[in-house]
Order: C-alpha cells, then structure tokens, then sequence
C-alpha cells in the first residue's frame, strides 16, 4: 500500500494533482493511505513514493471539484480517503453527483457543510488586539483563534481584502495566516500566544452590553450561533452569564418603565372613530355637502371624479333613493342628471311628482366603474361599500325626515331595508326601512333603459310610473296645477 503525504499547507491543491495521478494511472483507493501533515506512521507493507503524473486528463464533474475543495480543510483525517474513493467511483458514473440517495456523497456533503460553518464562525469570532505602534505608516494586529476545521487558508483571504489596509496575523494550531505589505502568506501553526490588552475593548463590552435585548433572550438560539467553545477568545462574551442571570429582572423593569399615556393624536383619532361610528352625521345641515366631499370611508372614492350628494328641499315629504351615481353624475357633481335621471324625470311627472318638491339622492355617492377605452362603465356597488356609504344615507334620512322614502333598485333597497333580492316580487309593496321610515320598493329608471324589447320596456317604464304614483299620495303631495285641473275635468 502506498502512503502519500500532503503538505499542512496548500493542502487541496496538493491532494487533487495527486488524485489526478493515481486515477489516471488506475491506482484504486484500497492501494492508497492518505495523510496530511507530518510523516505518518508507515505500516508493515507500507511504501511511500511520490504520485505519478497524470498520463491523460481527467475530467470529473464541476460541481466534484468545488466539493472537494472545501472537504480537504476538513479536520477529520480520513477526509481524502472517503474522497479519492468517492472520485474512483465518479469516473465512470458521473451522475452520481446528483444522486441523493448515495451514502458517500451525502457522508462529503455533510462535511462540506460543517467546513463552509466554521469558516462563518472564524469570520465571524475572529478578535484582533494591536500589537504595534499606532502611528505607524501600517498599523499591526494579531488575533488567536482555535477552529473546529483547517479553515485558515481557504478563509484568508476574505480578511486580506476587508484588512487590506494594514498588517495582522491570525494564529491557529494548525496553520497561522500572515498579511504583510499587502502580501498574504502561511506559516506552520504556532502555540498561543500573549496578545496584549486592547483599549477598545472596554468601549466594545460597553456597546455590546447596551445592545443586548434582556426581553428577546433565547438562550439556545444565542449558543447556537455562538458555540460556547468560541467564547474564550471573544472579549464581550466575558458579560454574557451576568447578562443571562439578569435578563428577566432587567425585562420587568423595561416593561415598568415604559410610557404609559397615551400619545397626543391618540385623542383626534378616538373623536374620528367615534364621529364614523355615530348613528348619522351629527353636524350643521349646511356642512353635510361639504364633509361628504372628503369621504374615504371606502376605496371607491380613489378613482372616482367626486362624492355626489343629494339634493332637494330639506323638508321633503318624499325621498328617492337610487344606486349610485352614473357616469354624468360623477362629472357634475348632482344626481340623476344623466339618462335613467331624464327617464325618471319624464315618468316622475307622468305620475304628478315634481323633481322639485323630492329629494333626490343614492345609497352609494361615488361613481364605481370599470374603464375600457375611453368609456366608463357601470359596476354594482357590493355590500361592504353599501354598508360603508350607509353612514351618509342616514345622514340625508335625518336631516330631510321624509314620511316615505322611494328605493329604486336592488341596491336601495338593500340600504335601506337590509335585503336586496327579490325586487320583482316586492315591488310595490311598503316595508320599514332606516330610522323608522316606511320604504316603497320599486324599478330603477337604469332597469328600463337596459330592458331591449320596447313592449317590455313600456311595461316596466308603466310599473315605475304607478309605484311613483301611489308614493306621492301616500306621502301627501298635491298635484301639480296642471295635472289636478284635468283630473277635475275628468271627473265634471
């Protein structure tokens, strides 16, 4: 069996151009004994020779190659043993480094992994302490540290680029890196050594102190991050049994001390929610118009042109209540000015209801659509932005306090009632709505003008006009001039 040494330093380097001889020359592992480091102990049959060069080139996949170089700073000693063994299989099935199911490869992952762990740990728990003058051209440090791996030479290098500005050297057992000049090198490792005290790190102890959290303390998660093996040469880990002992003390005492009044908004804040959640708007009549302006009780008022309020006399015997406002409406600002408010308009006075003597409003006040090209169109409020906008339905209802209100349409009518299905079927009848007041049930003028057929449409446009009819007798209102004077003539 032939015995090959690999040198302490620049170890993974050496081991793959031997690796590449002895594959190339069909050496199986059972002939080989990998050490590194001193002589190993030569075995009764042992021979050590220097390994051949490679006869041919030898191609293994990449992702072998990244492997083994972070498994050859492994500390366990039969590290290139179970590699080389691993590599003599590779040879001729490369797909094995995708097999997760083989025992060799996840037995190298596993050791890949704790190697890229430890290299964490030294970047991060490596401590240096000033070892020459400070006002020197290049200022000098030193640093102890004791790895769970042969990390130092693999991991080096990111030292030298963050500390290229000055000269340090990090000692281990094994292997010491040494950074002069800008040049980084290795030297065989070398016993502890008596670093002198930092001045800094009593100003480091007192920040870390400060930044401890007593009331996010996890014990197991800290050790877990910070093996207490590392502890004994990091300065501030001096601190951490006190600050572990006196973490609950310290965490009541924080929550003791902290503000109890309330901060000076909270009080704006409670009178908005208590004004949004008021039964109906509590303010002067002439401010209604202008608070609904400023509504955002629901997203719909973001892409719509305004709030469009109700309006007509505030002593209104009668009240007619749409769904929301259209596409004419959004833009000017009133409602029922569009077409379904013309047909309403038309059939309202074939029914003795003059625009002027009613209030006119909806239960939703902002326009809700849906674009495509340069049209708008109309899309039905749901029941969440019904019930958000009932607020100023209740509003209108207690300022104008009609004896009946008109709904118009499934919406309305689920506003005011609580249910909005079956209109057909209730159409006509009377039920209690909001506050108290009687609602008549009806068609909404937009119903009759998305009806196609004509006879239909006169069907319905005639239902709307007797619905608007007995609610002006039910609610008291006269008949215009006109009108009255040829019913009397009717009757002479």
């Amino acid at each position: 069996m032939q015995v090959v040494s690999l040198p302490s330093i620049g170890t993974a380097a050496a081991w793959r151009d031997a690796a590449r001889g002895y594959l190339s020359a069909g050496v199986p592992p059972e002939d080989l004994r990998w050490h590194c480091g001193a002589q190993a102990e030569a075995g009764l049959f042992d021979t050590a020779a220097a390994p051949p060069a490679p006869a041919r080139p030898v191609a293994v996949p990449r992702s072998f190659v990244s492997l083994a170089e972070s498994v050859a700073w492994h500390s366990d000693p039969a590290r290139f043993d179970r590699l080389y063994a691993f590599l003599w299989r590779l040879r001729d099935a490369p797909q094995l480094m995708s097999d997760r199911g083989d025992a060799q490869l996840a037995h190298l992952r596993r050791m890949e992994k704790a190697v890229h762990r430890c290299q964490h740990k030294m970047k991060a728990f490596v401590r240096f302490r000033e070892t020459g003058s400070p006002e020197a051209a290049r200022r000098s440090f030193a640093a102890w540290f004791e790895p769970e791996h042969r990390t130092v030479e693999p991991t080096a290098p990111f030292f030298a680029r963050r500390f290229g500005d000055m000269d340090w050297r990090i000692l281990t057992p094994d292997v010491c890196a040494v950074f002069e000049g800008g040049v980084l090198r290795f030297e065989p490792g070398a016993p502890k050594p008596g670093l002198p005290e930092d001045a800094s790190e009593g100003l480091w102890l007192t920040y870390f102190r400060n930044i401890f959290n007593p009331a996010r303390l996890k014990v197991k998660a800290m050790q877990s991050e910070m093996p207490k093996k590392y502890w004994r040469n990091m300065p501030e880990t001096a601190a951490i049994p006190e600050l572990i002992a006196t973490a609950p003390a310290r965490a009541r005492a924080m929550a003791e001390s902290a503000p109890t009044l309330p901060p000076a908004r909270t009080a704006r804040v409670q009178a908005a929610a208590e004004q949004a959640a008021a039964e109906h708007w509590a303010g002067p009549q002439d401010g209604l118009a202008a608070a609904l302006a400023g509504c955002t009780r629901c997203p719909l008022h973001g892409a719509a042109t305004q709030a469009v309020p109700g309006e007509g006399p505030q002593d209104a015997a009668l009240m007619l209540v749409g769904e929301q406002p259209g596409d004419r409406e959004d833009l000017t600002g009133r409602p029922f000015v569009g077409p379904a408010g013309q047909l309403l308009d038309a059939v309202a006075a074939e029914a003795g209801v003059a625009r002027e003597a009613v209030y006119l409003t909806n239960a939703v006040k902002h326009f809700k659509f849906r674009p495509q090209g340069r049209r708008r169109l109309h899309q039905r409020p749901d029941a969440g932005e019904v019930q958000r906008c009932r607020w100023w339905l209740d509003a209108e209802i207690s300022l104008v306090r009609p004896r009946l209100i008109v709904a118009m349409g499934a919406t309305a009518a689920l506003a005011l009632t609580g249910s909005g299905g079956s209109l057909m079927a209730r159409r006509g009848t009377v039920e209690s709505g909001r506050q108290g007041v009687p609602v008549l049930l009806t068609l909404h003028p937009a119903h009759i003008l998305r009806t196609p057929d004509p006879a239909a449409q006169a069907r319905l446009r005639e239902l709307l006009r007797s619905d608007l009819a007995a609610a002006r007798e039910r609610a008291g209102l006269a008949l215009p001039a006109a009108q009255a004077g040829e019913a009397g003539q009717g009757a002479a």
